[in-house]
């Protein structure tokens, strides 16, 4: 069997490039990818391909030298000079066999509405008329419309089985189109081709609105379809070919582009092959899941280090986290540091993924109070106040490293460090909490006060303030320290449910906490004040007042409310 895969390209000063050579894309490509920035030779190379095709397939020729010929090259070259292209298997001999070759779409494929309403002899789609560089418009869904009818009628005069049925013959005319479609767009449905002798055009159905024009589409509905209907017909007759599509993700969504993708790739003939350019994170992010699924079809050719003016020579990438790296590098360039944050805190807490109780907790309560006024600050856990001074899980390396500038604080709770301990970390980068746990703060009485204010139970603020005094001298006395409010938690919760009838305000107290509380710490309160000096105050321009926390005093304070 006979494969028209591309093994070698090599170009002279030809469109961007001095002298480029394309080689070692194994016979076993089904796909090759170019990727690279704007600017970089990628739409060239396609138009190398068919600067070849029109002398070699066609007999004919596209050479426009103020176009194809590289400015600064200083030796007159012809269209046989400028490109030269080896393929894995003998060409075909056959003109009609030549033909198929090449099939290449351009990336100005924009066709809003259509309407025919006469028809004549359509041709082979072998000898259609088609755009002749990669700047040409490359309107075809009107022609595959004419292509299909066209194919409908002959199939009914002269091919199909007389037993065939109208609804068999129906499906069988569109339901290859209307099965990729839906692949891409659940909600939408092929549902005709209306009435091709009067306004004939593609009809559709989505939801409530039934046997719609192709012209209502929306511009990414009608990009997919173009590309799709486009690859069904030409492929009937264009059964073995490099098929080159430039920049196929234009007017959709990420999650659309990957879905065409995959349709792409299903619908190119075995025989054959698929050139795509693009910038799509979505089609690389899909194209990488093929090549790992089937790691001999998928080809990448980065563009991102081609030299213009000297010789060079181009091989497929290794798939590495380098090359991944440089591609989500190139797909959102300044776009990452819109995405990034500005500043993360790791604090303590199970990380994410690790299971048990209450994993994220602080971090979760954290990104609620400070959300309004550092929107640009995530707060992530970093397992318990060892590990986040340590930095064990190496997550603040790993941060500055995945985004430029981003600023790393190291927090973890008071719990019985002394002043001197406080201090020390402090000059290794380690924000301490003056009070013993995240508790203190959200059960503070200043929080429980507004707590009462916001449910319309004013008056019961000194009975919840007295109740959590009474279970702070409770839990004292089976042990725990003076100041430990988490221990406490679930009982100030039962308190507050029963005291001021609350509904719907968390199932539990870490729910209590994280969805009732943590919003009352907001600007303008004590409580949040204090938290924020702690967290995003500078230490080297900030003096830092420690509290004796476990003294004597503070625990008599604390005790005698």
């Amino acid at each position: 069997m006979v494969f028209l895969r591309v093994k070698k390209i090599k170009l002279v000063g030809f469109k961007r490039f001095t002298d480029l050579t394309i080689q070692n894309i194994p016979q076993t490509a089904k796909v090759v990818i170019l990727v690279g920035l704007n600017g970089r030779g990628k739409s060239s190379v396609f138009d190398a391909f068919y600067t070849w095709y029109s002398n070699i397939c066609k007999h004919s020729s596209n050479w426009d030298e103020s176009y194809h010929l590289k400015r600064s090259h200083q030796e007159k070259l012809n269209s046989i000079q400028a490109v030269k292209i080896d393929f894995h298997d003998p060409l075909p001999k056959e003109q009609s066999e030549l033909l198929k070759v090449f099939y290449l779409r351009s990336p100005y494929r924009n066709e809003p509405e259509f309407q025919v309403n006469q028809f004549t002899a359509i041709p082979s789609a072998l000898s259609e008329n088609r755009p002749s560089r990669m700047i040409d418009n490359d309107a075809t869904v009107a022609q595959n419309y004419k292509r299909l009818v066209s194919q409908g009628l002959e199939d009914i005069y002269e091919k199909e089985d007389c037993t065939t049925t109208i609804g068999a013959f129906r499906e069988k005319t569109i339901g290859e189109i209307r099965n990729a479609m839906s692949a891409i767009f659940p909600d939408l449905s092929l549902n005709s081709l209306g009435n091709p002798l009067t306004g004939g055009t593609f009809k559709f159905d989505k939801g409530a609105s039934k046997s719609f024009s192709y012209k209502n589409l929306s511009a990414g509905e009608k990009a997919a379809f173009d590309l799709l209907l486009d690859l069904i017909i030409k492929g009937r007759e264009f059964d073995n070919t490099v098929f080159c599509i430039d920049e196929p993700e234009a007017h959709m969504n990420t999650r659309l582009q990957a879905l065409l993708f995959t349709q792409l790739f299903n619908l190119v003939s075995k025989k054959g092959q698929l050139w795509l350019a693009t910038h799509s994170i979505g089609i690389m992010k899909c194209a990488k899941d093929l090549a790992t699924k089937f790691p001999d079809e998928v080809v990448f050719l980065d563009f991102s280090g081609i030299e213009f003016d000297q010789p060079d020579i181009l091989v497929p990438a290794v798939l590495n986290r380098h090359f991944w790296r440089k591609i989500i590098e190139m797909a959102f360039d300044d776009m990452a540091d819109l995405v990034a944050p500005r500043r993360v805190v790791i604090c303590e807490g199970k990380p994410a993924g690790t299971g048990g109780r209450n994993p994220t907790l602080d971090a979760t309560c954290y990104e609620k109070i400070f959300a309004s006024e550092f929107p640009d600050t995530s707060f992530i856990a970093g397992g318990n106040s060892l590990d986040v001074e340590s930095d064990r899980l190496a997550l603040a390396g790993a941060l500055k490293a995945l985004a430029n500038g981003v600023e790393v604080i190291r927090l973890i709770d008071g719990d019985d460090h002394s002043p001197g301990e406080v201090e020390e970390k402090g000059t290794k980068g380690v924000k301490i909490l003056r009070k013993r746990h995240l508790e203190s703060y959200l059960f503070d009485d200043e929080v429980l006060k507004t707590l009462c204010i916001e449910t319309h139970f004013p008056e019961e603020v000194d009975n919840l303030i007295k109740d959590k005094q009474l279970a702070l001298r409770k839990s004292s006395e089976r042990g725990n320290a003076l100041d430990d409010i988490k221990s406490i938690a679930g009982d100030i919760y039962n308190a507050a449910k029963k005291r001021l009838k609350l509904t719907k305000c968390g199932n539990n107290v870490t729910a209590f906490m994280r969805d009732t509380l943590a919003p009352l710490v907001k600007p303008g309160t004590n409580v949040y004040s204090e938290l924020r000096e702690e967290i995003f105050s500078d230490y080297s321009s900030l003096p830092r007042k420690i509290e004796a926390i476990g003294s004597v005093k503070t625990s008599k304070s604390l005790l005698s409310r």
